[in-house]
């Protein structure tokens, strides 16, 4: 039993470690932790005292384990820490993903069994340091002479910087650190506050009058399509790019029969893998938006955004997002969107591929039908294709788009697919099928185009950000391609400043724009 306890306490201490590092070298460590917590618990007499001792030191021992776990997930798949500031909302949001993918009923169980483990961890080292104690205590003089000889040990250990596992110290103090970059995050938090708030109050565009506003697009719908998780990788150096390019060229041709005409770059996400809102907000708003707090921030604001532009000029304004199955309350207070499409209020009857609710054809068919093709005002939209978000399994293939209906002729698509629990046994099926999701996805945009051939649409079609890193790879940057597709030739014209490349397939020496230059460029453009 004492064994058993002397490991469950030394493993707990480390295991943030362990995580952070993914080495099981950096079990060779010595834990401070476990040093400072059994000399409190052998010198205090109170049994009442030594238990709440016991307790908050597991307690702080499992939440060190819990962040070190969010971290690392958080940078597998949106390649940055976990923020401890305003980073909880998010995981709400990805459970979403987790129930969309394994089903309701899956999350539900993995959350429960989450909840037990962690209550299971408290109780299990809460009682192992209980038990040390006690045995300790019976040679209490010897122990805390060999707890002085190992805190004499570690303080050399850490003045020296002994490593054998690069950034996990010998000397360990995993709890203490996370303790301690919690508070940095909070101060730094503070500090990023102030200085967003005073770049977010400069604003000249919000002063123009209506009369000065996208005067070049007067007449036009304009669609600002979002393509979930469309990235630099899709398009340049992987093993699915080729058959994206494919894509992309092909409908280059298409398109050019039909009298459209594009230009292309990259534009620098604010955000990587996910969270996908940073990104539409940085577009929208000229602000970098590269955190939950920020987005929390400035959509308390009346900061003037892309849509409120083109409400301002007299636009009627209208947002499509697929995976939402509610009203979003911020698409009217803070974006001003007129009308709001979403899951449950398009007249989709058909299955559902994983997280993405509705497929990206029957968006664009609803959009025709309701919107575009009948009697109606300009429209400005922001439109989100949710088809290629992980886990990009199963997918949906395209249909006659006088087939779509109510979405029921896809009802055999999603069984014609493999579930995610067997693609994500494999990286390099999860690439593979992220590249077909891309296809899908463009393909879907191109025959829409090419089908209803609508010669007052202007289109700017831009990813969100790169895929998580089981496809990006590590340390992928964070460029997202970016087009503007017309046919009218004024449009591309007045664009001719910013050396966009021709055609929807950007080349490695394309321009690259931080995503939150746009809104001020685009407005510069097709102003007076």
């Amino acid at each position: 039993m004492t064994v058993l306890s002397a490991v469950t306490v030394f493993v707990a201490a480390v295991a943030p470690g362990v995580i952070d590092s993914g080495s099981p070298l950096a079990l060779a460590r010595l834990p401070i932790e476990c040093l400072l917590a059994l000399v409190a618990l052998i010198l205090l007499p109170w049994r009442w005292a030594r238990r709440a001792v016991a307790i908050l030191a597991a307690v702080l021992l499992v939440a060190a384990a819990i962040l070190a776990t969010l971290d690392r997930v958080f940078l597998t798949t949106v390649g940055r820490p976990f923020d401890v500031v305003a980073g909880w909302s998010e995981l709400g949001d990805g459970y979403g993903v987790v129930s969309d993918s394994a089903g309701s009923l899956g999350a539900l169980v993995l959350l429960v069994l989450v909840g037990l483990l962690v209550v299971a961890a408290v109780v299990a080292i809460a009682a192992s340091l209980l038990h040390l104690a006690r045995v300790l205590g019976r040679r209490r003089r010897a122990s805390l002479i060999g707890a002085s000889a190992l805190t004499a040990g570690w303080l050399v250990l850490a003045l020296v910087g002994a490593q054998l596992v690069a950034g996990e110290p010998v000397a360990a103090a995993d709890s203490v650190g996370a303790a301690a970059s919690t508070v940095h995050q909070v101060e730094v938090a503070a500090r990023d506050r102030a200085v967003f708030d005073r770049s977010a109050a400069s604003d000249p565009y919000s002063r123009l009058p209506a009369s000065d506003l996208l005067t070049g697009l007067k007449g036009k719908d304009v669609m600002v399509v979002f393509v979930e998780s469309y990235g630099q990788v899709a398009v340049q150096d992987t093993s699915f790019a080729p058959g994206v390019d494919a894509v992309l060229r092909r409908g280059d041709t298409e398109l050019a029969a039909h009298g459209y005409a594009e230009r292309s770059a990259f534009l620098t996400s604010s955000t990587f893998g996910g969270i996908s809102w940073l990104a539409h907000s940085t577009l929208q708003t000229g602000l970098w938006i590269d955190s939950q707090q920020k987005y929390d921030q400035v959509t308390t604001t009346t900061r003037f955004t892309l849509s409120d532009a083109f409400r301002k000029a007299g636009w009627q304004t209208l947002s499509d997002v697929p995976s939402d199955t509610r009203p979003w309350p911020i698409g009217s207070s803070f974006y001003h969107f007129g009308k709001q499409l979403n899951a449950q209020n398009v007249g989709y009857r058909g299955p559902t591929f994983s997280y993405a609710r509705v497929p990206d054809q029957y968006t664009w068919a609803y959009l025709q039908k309701h919107e575009l093709g009948v009697a109606h005002t300009p429209l400005m939209a922001e439109i989100d294709l949710v088809s290629s978000h992980t886990p990009w399994t199963p997918l949906p293939r395209l249909v006659p788009w006088d087939a779509v209906g109510d979405g029921s002729v896809y009802d055999p698509q999603p069984a014609e697919g493999l579930p995610p629990s067997v693609v994500w046994q494999s990286p390099q099926h999860v690439q593979q099928l992220y590249g077909q999701s891309i296809e899908y996805t463009m393909g879907a945009l191109f025959s829409f185009l090419t089908t209803f051939d609508d010669p007052n649409l202007v289109l700017v079609v831009l990813g969100d950000h790169q895929p998580a890193t089981v496809v990006s790879g590590i340390g992928a940057n964070h460029q997202v391609p970016i087009s503007i597709i017309s046919k009218d030739r004024a449009v591309i014209d007045r664009i001719g400043s910013w050396n966009w490349q021709p055609g929807m397939l950007p080349s490695p020496s394309a321009p690259v724009w931080r995503m939150d230059a746009f809104r001020d460029r685009f407005l510069a453009a097709y102003g007076p």
